[in-house]
């Protein structure tokens, strides 16, 4: 099946869709302390993308029952939200996805709470950066693995695992298209990337081993070995020159 390409009408909309989802990751990041709760989280993110006339992208996809998936330390991701409450120490990985106008856009950032020891926080910014070592590759011309290849190196070079059990994907009309992003090498080449191309990138990397496993509820990933795990991502465009990031602030971009 063809990989779909995007009009330069289509990306318009997808920033639309982008631009509430960024507000709406600020705002819940502004909610994020010591006592509060999961649940009230993903109220925060219903409420704001709703209130734009928008859809979460998460909501009842193939049942899921909340808005957000929120992860907390060794949950990879898929976290579904309930009463539990953050505690001090903690990391919470906040993925969110907007439906609007027709079109998907999806992004993920893993916070701190409260004060993190300072080997937690350095796979936090790892793993952000690992996008970034990604995106370098993200270009009209050049293959998918080198994309994947680029994530992977960077992670291991801190001796961090690399999650094979899930990858990035396509996204557009539908939130999972074409092609999968994997964050490792997997074998071949990939597919060509082509201008008007459609990705969400999202590096999931953990402290120990890259094994995974998913707990009784069927959604919620945690690490195997218990050991904390990080998840960074966002949607891209390819284009003829650099990469669009549609799901950050031009002004955040400085990391690249």
């Amino acid at each position: 099946m063809p990989i779909p390409i995007k009009s330069d009408d289509e990306i318009k909309l997808m920033q639309e869709s982008a631009q509430i989802l960024i507000e709406a990751h600020e705002l819940v990041a502004k909610h994020i302390r010591p006592g509060v709760t999961t649940k009230e989280l993903d109220q925060v993110a219903y409420k704001f993308i709703t209130s734009k006339h928008a859809i979460p992208s998460f909501k009842g996809y193939c049942g899921y029952p909340a808005s957000a998936c929120i992860s907390i330390n060794e949950e990879v991701v898929h976290g579904i939200p309930g009463p539990r409450k953050l505690k001090q120490g903690d990391i919470v990985s906040v993925d969110l996805g907007v439906y609007y106008k027709g079109y998907h856009s999806d992004a993920a950032r893993t916070y701190p709470v409260g004060d993190v020891s300072p080997d937690v926080l350095k796979l936090i910014e790892v793993t952000k950066q690992c996008f970034f070592e990604g995106l370098k590759y993200a270009k009209a011309g050049n293959h998918l693995g080198q994309i994947s290849k680029a994530i992977q190196d960077y992670a291991e070079s801190f001796g961090y695992g690399v999650v094979r059990d899930l990858v990035g994907h396509g996204i557009g009309e539908e939130l999972h298209e074409d092609p999968q992003v994997p964050n490792y090498k997997a074998p071949g080449r990939g597919v060509k990337l082509e201008k008007g191309m459609a990705l969400a990138i999202e590096p999931m990397i953990n402290m120990g081993t890259y094994q995974v496993q998913c707990l009784d509820d069927d959604w919620t990933f945690v690490t195997r070995d218990g050991l904390p795990s990080a998840h960074y991502e966002n949607t891209i465009v390819i284009t003829d020159d650099e990469p669009l990031i549609l799901t950050l602030r031009s002004e955040d971009e400085g990391d690249k």
